[in-house]
């Protein structure tokens, strides 16, 4: 009975088709369920702080390896010593040298002319300009000349009358020195004759006197150059009327070429200048301009003051120069050079490689292991950007230049050769050693 209705119920079951089944809670359950939130940041934690001493590790080993690889670069320099200084050098020469006398000056005219009117009248012409160079003779300007002209004519009226009236006083004393002979006439009237005579003649040179004086004032009415130079800015313009007796005259005319220049010297300069001047040699003159770095003109010693100031111990020369370019302008400051001795075949330095202290004059010399030493040497001359060097160096050896603030005995250098120079050089004036 049990048996056919459990296989009818299967039936059943099969015949209506699946059915859901509700699911029931069991142990497998349980582990489909969440992880709680606190496990999970648990173990975030653990791969942080793995990570954290995994790259502490190797920031570890990477700090060994980089103080290794500094220790032995350390070592290689150490045991290899301090690296070059680098520096600029020159080579010691022969060549020659001048010894100057420098002194400072002022360009001054042989001839500075202010021309003016010698007679009163009218302006009527200006034949220059402004800045004209005008050569001695030519003709500057023009006064009207009536009045003088007719002061002329009026002279040699006056000088035809007269002729005619000592003429006739001639004529007049002949007579009475024959009725004085003849017992004619007194003797007295002879003596007074011949005092007539003398008087017309008298007159007579006096109106010559009148004509030479109208001809010099017609010849004063054409005014011309009294020098050659140079024309300054015009003071007077045609039309005024001008006279004898202005301060300011027409114009001014100064001398270009040549001209001087006046410098000094100290005292104690001037024996070895009067020695060159009594034997009768020339000295070259030098002129530069205020900076002392381009030369002017080249000229020679003309002549010497005939005292020496007492307040600066210093004595006045002039010297003369061919200005045809026109680079020496008057009252223009200079820097002259007197070259008194030319020295030849003398050791040749820069300038600038030459050191001093308190105690010596040095340089640096560069040996062949490109290290330096510190030699002491004697300065003779020196003119611009070159010394002599009377002793402590020979021609040939290579000398420091620049960069001598970092040297110091047995430094070893890295050397970069200056351009050469030419052996004599007249870039700025020297001081005469």
């Amino acid at each position: 009975m049990l048996d056919s209705s459990t296989t009818t119920t299967e039936e059943t079951l099969e015949t209506r088709g699946p059915a859901t089944v509700p699911s029931v809670p069991g142990p497998k359950a349980e582990f489909d369920k969440p992880a709680p939130a606190h496990t999970n940041r648990y173990k975030l934690w653990l791969w942080i702080g793995a990570i954290l001493v995994i790259g502490a590790g190797g920031y570890v080993l990477w700090s060994r390896i980089t103080s290794a690889n500094a220790s032995a670069v350390a070592a290689k320099a150490a045991a290899a010593g301090p690296p070059p200084i680098p520096v600029v050098t020159a080579t010691s020469r022969k060549g020659d040298i001048g010894v100057y006398y420098s002194g400072l000056g002022a360009v001054t005219p042989l001839a500075t002319v202010t021309v003016r009117t010698r007679v009163d009248g009218q302006l009527m012409n200006v034949r220059y300009r402004e800045g004209d160079t005008v050569h001695q003779g030519v003709l500057l300007a023009e006064i009207d000349d009536g009045p003088y002209q007719a002061a002329y004519t009026q002279a040699q009226g006056q000088l035809m009358k007269d002729q005619a009236a000592l003429e006739n006083a001639r004529i007049d004393l002949v007579r009475y020195q024959q009725l004085v002979q003849q017992k004619a006439a007194p003797e007295q009237q002879l003596a007074t004759q011949q005092a007539t005579v003398h008087q017309d003649e008298g007159v007579v040179r006096l109106d010559e006197g009148q004509i030479q004086s109208a001809k010099v004032n017609l010849a004063y009415c054409k005014i011309a150059a009294p020098v050659s130079g140079r024309i300054g800015l015009r003071l007077v313009d045609a039309g005024n009327i001008v006279r004898s007796s202005d301060t300011n005259g027409l114009l001014v005319i100064t001398q270009m070429d040549p001209i001087s220049a006046i410098f000094t010297i100290s005292e104690d300069q001037l024996q070895v200048v009067l020695k060159k001047v009594a034997a009768a040699q020339t000295l070259e003159v030098d002129a530069y301009d205020r900076a002392a770095t381009t030369k002017l003109a080249q000229g020679s010693l003309t002549t010497l003051d005939n005292q020496v100031d007492p307040a600066t111990g210093t004595l006045k020369l002039r010297a003369t120069f061919q200005n045809t370019k026109g680079t020496l302008y008057p009252n223009q400051f200079v820097n002259a050079k007197l070259l008194v001795q030319e020295k030849r075949g003398v050791t040749l330095v820069p300038t600038a490689a030459v050191q001093r202290n308190s105690q010596a004059t040095y340089l640096y010399v560069v040996n062949s292991d490109s290290k330096v030493e510190v030699r002491p040497i004697v300065i003779g001359a020196t003119e611009g950007n070159d010394s002599e060097v009377t002793s402590g160096l020979a021609p040939g050896e290579v000398v420091v230049m620049t960069g001598v603030d970092k040297l110091q005995a047995g430094s070893k250098v890295s050397a970069q050769v200056a351009a050469a120079k030419p052996a004599v050089s007249h870039a700025a004036p020297a001081k005469a050693r």
